[in-house]
Formats: C-alpha cells, structure tokens, sequence
C-alpha cells in the first residue's frame, strides 16, 4: 500500500516532469515525447503516511503514456514488505511487490486551474494463506489544482488495502509543491484515510519536504513524514508500528 527525522519522498507526480518542444520560423513545432518513465531508490517507501518496506529501502520505476488529448494511462511498481511483515509462520505472505496501474485524463480551465480524474488499481501478487483477504484495492479519483496546489480525493470500488467489507472508502489529500528558488520545490502535504466499517483504522497524515530538480532528469528529495494512525491497528508482527514519523531519501531519475 502505496503509497512517505527526515523522510524521502518521491511521488508519481515526478512522472508529469515538463517537456519542451523546439520550433524554427515556418516549421511546425515537433510533437513533445508522449512517454515518461521514472526510476527511483528511496530509503523507505512511504504510502499515505505508513512505510511499506519497514522502513527499509525500496527499489522503484514507472512509465507513463500523455496523449496530446489529456487522456493518459500508466504503470508504477516498488518493492514492499508490509504485508509479509503482518502475517505469521503459521499463516505466511509471500507478497514482496506493488504492482500499480492507472488511466485517466487531465486537462485545463485556464492557465492557473486544472483537473484530473481517473481510475487506480493497486495489486499486489503473491502467495496466501485461506481466508485471507485480498490487499488488491482499485479507486476511482479527482482532483483539482490552482497553481502549485492541489485537492483529490480517491474512493474505493473495492475492500480497501486488506480489510474486509471497506467498499467506498476513501482519501482525501491537499498537497502543495512551491518552487520558491529555481530548481527547489517545497513540498507539503496533509491527507486523510478513511476506512469504512473499520473507525479504529482511519487516520490523518502529514509530510512536509524538500526536493531538488538537477539536469538530465535527476531528483533528489528529503521530507518529514507523521501520522495520528492507531498503533493497534497498525503495528506489524515484528512490534513495529508503521505509521511512526520517519524521513526518507529518494533519488529519482526521469526520462
């Protein structure tokens, strides 16, 4: 579940990195490159406030499709641990990767405003013990933006990431990403999980960040992650409790 001391954060918003089109007089400008794929190493991966490797590092990479019309389509994948980390000897996981897949379609009302609504599936292959239920989670989102901020709210079509009857759960996350020096992003973020039928298990996350942009595609980022989530709930099987405030180191390169 995807899914960020200090904590590194690297999101799929890398993904949507500017291209520029060059043009001579009387030459129609040549079309910008429609795919962009990332790679990244963080030194935990973070998802809506909770590690997902035990706060370990986690290797990730992604690719995306543009299409000049705003639709778009993708796919995201990390190593993870956190299910394994809750299951026992006696009921084992064997699941170790996230794969993600995503379409939607975005556009602009005008140079400040902008909208974006999709569909997300979040799976998550492996091995299971019976009666285990499935962590695989597909959410339908929208989002607005106003400059550099952003509102979106994600609702699940199915059980949310492994609890059972959570059908029209939901998230709601407003991130900012201000580049208040060239090439230096701050980046905020404050969301809230809603798991329905499960009240011990919803909860509100923070992230507050840095990332800077270098030349040939280079990102490196440093935040702060936290949340309210109850230890209860969300302490694995190795007394570890996943929503602890961590920091993170991501090195992304784009292309």
């Amino acid at each position: 579940m995807k899914r960020t001391a200090f904590a590194v954060a690297i999101s799929i918003a890398l993904l949507s990195v500017a291209r520029t089109a060059f043009a001579e007089d009387a030459v129609p400008a040549a079309p910008a490159n429609p795919w962009v794929g990332s790679l990244t190493v963080a030194s935990d991966y973070i998802f809506r406030g909770l590690t997902q490797t035990n706060e370990k590092p986690a290797l990730q990479g992604g690719l995306e499709y543009d299409d000049p019309s705003g639709m778009y389509a993708g796919f995201w994948g990390s190593s993870i641990s956190w299910l394994s980390d809750y299951s026992t000897s006696a009921a084992p996981v064997s699941s170790n990767v996230e794969f993600d897949f995503y379409a939607g379609y975005r556009g602009k009302f005008n140079d400040d405003f902008g909208y974006d609504v999709g569909l997300y599936t979040y799976y998550y292959p492996g091995t299971y013990p019976g009666g285990f239920t499935s962590a695989n989670t597909t959410e339908i989102y929208g989002a607005l933006s106003y400059k550099f901020v952003s509102l979106k709210y994600s609702h699940t079509l199915s059980n949310a990431f492994g609890f059972s009857d959570t059908k029209n759960s939901g998230y709601i996350d407003l991130s900012a990403n201000y580049e208040f020096v060239p090439s230096w992003l701050l980046n905020a973020h404050v969301g809230h999980q809603r798991i329905d039928g499960f009240g011990d298990a919803s909860y509100t996350d923070y992230k507050l960040g840095i990332t800077k942009n270098f030349d040939k595609g280079f990102a490196l980022a440093i935040a702060y992650f936290d949340s309210n989530a109850d230890k209860s709930v969300y302490t694995n099987y190795y007394d570890h409790f996943v929503g602890r405030s961590t920091g993170v180191i991501t090195l992304t390169k784009t292309f």
